[in-house]
């Protein structure tokens, strides 16, 4: 051993889905999703632990089944591999299917001589029956094996001591020259070395079990058949919206009232200290108020929506989804993995765009990306909740609570169909292709860790995206004063604004008051509502109205009816998205052209709809 060295970086390798990211995540001590879906590996992390002295520089590279590179995650993954950036590896595989897993494993030994295998989740083999026995499986592969449980914390500090044992031998770089030197393998060679994986799976791996994965068979019967898949879906996420709507109502009420209360502690203070009526309006009426109300908007139902969300998919579900909605998807020209990035959008829409690099056609990523608006996000939810509850619902508890449900789940399922729809018209004119095949692994079903998973979904989803939605809102709260407050020709900047927009308004059944607050709300979904009662009441900052009865009061007699809650209810799920979300699209696809597009799609939409609904309602 080279006793002067005590760092060494090690490529931490995988299929999707074999806890890779736990083991990392545990080693390192870093924040980051487990899993191979959008936010997650998709490129190469890094992370550093110490062990006995020794350094290791951990790179999580994205998951892969092989190294033949058949999409841009495998890309990523050889590309790392032949560079010889990495001392050695770590192979991690599921001790629940370890066949699957060897391919990866053999092509790797075979590029990285000091190579561990990693055999996780060994705590759910061995509930399924099945059993790895290590020094055979490190007798036929010529690498030490390690049986592990990331999500407990076993078996890690032995893979730690046999990283540290493994780099006491000189690095052999003559082995790298197959994958170096040549870009892919025949087919002999492919199956060379799945004859190889099953003979060494078969020799290392046994089972008391006839069929250890009897339990995940039965629940696929129910979640992967046509006749039941979409039914329980939608059952799921309707579930999901009744929680999120009623859950949330309470606590946003009391962090409304609260913080406009400290507001106005606040703006008492200015004054005490002789701070000037502008100042005052500025910070407080302005800024902060904006600021108090995109919290107490947005924090309730990102908490709980956003841990529910996050349960489904460490129980293994979403894959699923992709699975069942896969059809529709090629029958649009688009991809099946975009409903995750869907059901990621509902959260928020940045981060369902964010989610689209899981696809690997660039053609398909660029559809996701610009049909990624349809799906309202948690700053839409409430607007969409209110009008309901308002114009449409009025039975009251649970059976009220259930029909305002039911009445935003079909809200969420006309964003779907307006998705499909948006992405066949791109797939057949702009951004014509054909559907592409991909490799969609379905992970076994797994009890999700409830304590990991709210942490993870509060402070690396909730906390997250309200801070982006925080920056956008501070300027925005200053432009909205300054609009309100203005005064030019005897009229504010806000007053010709809604003015000017008027006749726009009567053709889409709104009015101009409507068009300037999704004009001027474009920093956060979450203030047109405020906008449109600071206009109503001409106040020069947002008004504060939990009273559905005194908004609904103050609404018609503002000349708003039901074919304007119709209205209403579509632009605000068709119309461009927000700052943030903008801002991501713009960085995800480097194209200015591409952002201005994702923009007016599904503005232009939503106009054609609601004329169409003035012209029949008429």
């Amino acid at each position: 051993m080279n006793e002067e060295r005590k760092e060494f970086t090690i490529a931490l390798a995988g299929n999707p889905n074999v806890g890779k990211s736990t083991v990392f995540n545990a080693l390192t001590g870093l924040k980051q999703h487990t899993g191979n879906w959008a936010g997650k590996t998709v490129s190469c992390a890094e992370g550093k632990f110490e062990y006995e002295g020794i350094t290791f520089t951990l790179a999580d590279i994205p998951g892969a089944y092989s190294l033949r590179a058949a999409s841009a995650e495998e890309e990523a993954a050889r590309q790392f591999i032949i560079s010889g950036k990495a001392d050695g590896a770590v192979v991690v595989c599921d001790g629940t299917c370890l066949e699957r897993n060897l391919y990866l494993a053999l092509q790797i030994i075979e590029a990285v001589p000091k190579t561990v295998i990693c055999v996780n989740l060994i705590d759910e083999a061995e509930k399924k029956g099945i059993t790895v026995n290590a020094e055979k499986l490190s007798e036929l592969t010529g690498v030490p094996v390690v049986l592990t449980s990331a999500r407990s914390n076993k078996g890690l500090n032995e893979l730690c001591s046999v990283l540290k044992e493994l780099m006491t031998v000189e690095k052999d770089s003559e082995s790298m020259k197959k994958y170096s030197e040549t870009d892919d393998e025949n087919d002999e060679q492919i199956g060379i070395i799945s004859e190889r994986a099953a003979e060494i799976a078969g020799e290392s791996v046994s089972c008391i079990n006839s069929e250890p994965h009897k339990f995940d068979r039965r629940l696929d019967k129910i979640f992967l058949r046509p006749l039941t898949g979409i039914p329980v879906m939608l059952l799921l996420f309707g579930v999901v919206m009744w929680i999120t709507a009623v859950g949330a109502n309470y606590p946003s009420e009391l962090l409304s009232k609260g913080l406009f209360a400290l507001g106005d502690i606040m703006s008492e203070g200015l004054f005490s200290i002789g701070a000037p009526e502008w100042l005052e309006g500025v910070l407080i009426q302005g800024i902060y108020k904006v600021l108090a109300w995109v919290v107490s908007v947005m924090l309730p139902p990102m908490a709980i929506f956003f841990p529910l969300f996050t349960l489904l998919e460490d129980f293994g579900y979403l894959p699923r989804i992709a699975f069942n909605l896969d059809r529709c998807f090629k029958c649009s020209g688009a991809c099946g993995k975009q409903a995750i990035t869907m059901i990621m959008g509902l959260g928020c829409n940045a981060c369902g765009v964010t989610g689209c690099r899981v696809i690997d056609s660039p053609r398909e990523r660029l559809i996701a990306v610009l049909t990624n608006a349809f799906m309202p996000c948690n700053g839409r939810f409430p607007t969409i909740i209110a009008i309901i509850s308002m114009f449409f619902v009025t039975v009251k508890g649970i059976w009220g609570s259930a029909l305002s449900g039911a009445a935003l789940l079909g809200t969420i399922v006309l964003g779907v169909f307006l998705t499909l729809f948006a992405s066949f018209v791109l797939s057949k004119t702009i951004l014509k292709g054909t559907p592409s095949s991909y490799t969609l692994e379905l992970p076994p079903y797994r009890k999700p860790q409830v304590g990991k998973v709210l942490i993870r979904s509060l402070l690396d989803r909730t906390i997250f995206v309200l801070g982006r939605a925080c920056t956008a809102a501070i300027p925005c709260g200053l432009l909205i004063w300054l609009a309100a407050n203005i005064h030019i020709g005897g009229e504010t900047i806000l007053s010709a604004v809604s003015g000017f927009f008027a006749p726009l308004g009567q053709l889409v059944g709104l009015d101009g008051v409507i068009i300037m607050a999704f004009i001027f709300g474009f920093p956060a979904n979450e203030i047109v509502v405020p906008i449109i009662l600071m206009a109503y009441l001409s106040q020069g900052s947002l008004v504060e109205m939990n009273d559905t009865a005194s908004l609904y009061e103050l609404l018609t007699a503002n000349g708003w009816t039901m074919r304007t809650a119709v209205c209403m209810i579509i632009m605000t799920l068709c119309h461009f998205p927000c700052a943030t979300t903008c801002l991501t699209i713009k960085k995800e696809t480097g194209s200015l052209k591409w952002t201005l597009l994702s923009m007016a799609l599904p503005t232009v939409v939503g106009v054609l709809l609601c004329m169409a609904v003035k012209l029949i309602w008429r």
